[in-house]
């Protein structure tokens, strides 16, 4: 049976992790090696924008108290998670794609024990025009997150780096092909 493993998305606000993830979902449908789970974030989803499960904060706890979450994690003012489901998923031997947070990578890296971690990098002045794209921020907030690098990637933790400042067309088939890399380690 093949190994399966945990890809953890990370990188800062802006650097187009969730575009990355939608594309190699859309592109890998048929392909039954990947799993991309969705989040469940204690905010409202913008459809268009995001791909995740809304959730009030009494009943993320209450989810958490009852073991839904594989992991779980706080940013940004907002509480996250990752279904129970992806550890039948790995444990089948599928490759589970997901954006996470840098801080949850060590609890990550103690868990599963094929735990990968991607980078996703955007240069700043693209970020800044993204973020400024999704209409969620003032211009204030914008710049402080721009400001807000986020915590590093932990010591021993050697990730694949995508560059996605560039055309979409080349971070996507990047991704695709660091996905293909992993999944026939």
């Amino acid at each position: 049976m093949a190994k399966g493993a945990l890809v953890l998305v990370v990188g800062p606000s802006g650097a187009g992790k969730d575009t990355l993830i939608a594309a190699a979902r859309e592109a890998l449908v048929g392909d039954g090696r990947f799993v991309f789970p969705r989040r469940v974030v204690t905010r409202d989803a913008v459809a268009e924008l995001e791909d995740h499960d809304s959730i009030g904060r009494e009943g993320f706890e209450a989810a958490r108290r009852h073991g839904a979450f594989a992991l779980d994690w706080e940013a940004h003012g907002l509480c996250y998670a990752l279904p129970g489901s992806i550890d039948a998923a790995i444990a089948a031997g599928r490759i589970v794609v997901a954006n996470v947070s840098r801080r949850v990578i060590p609890e990550a890296l103690r868990k599963y024990d094929r735990a990968r971690v991607m980078l996703i990098t955007a240069e700043a002045v693209v970020r800044a025009r993204r973020l400024a794209g999704r209409g969620r921020e003032s211009a204030e907030d914008v710049a402080a997150r721009l400001k807000r690098e986020g915590a590093p990637v932990p010591e021993g933790v050697t990730p694949v780096v995508i560059d996605n400042s560039g055309a979409l067309e080349r971070g996507i088939t990047a991704f695709i092909a660091a996905l293909g890399r992993i999944a026939a380690e």
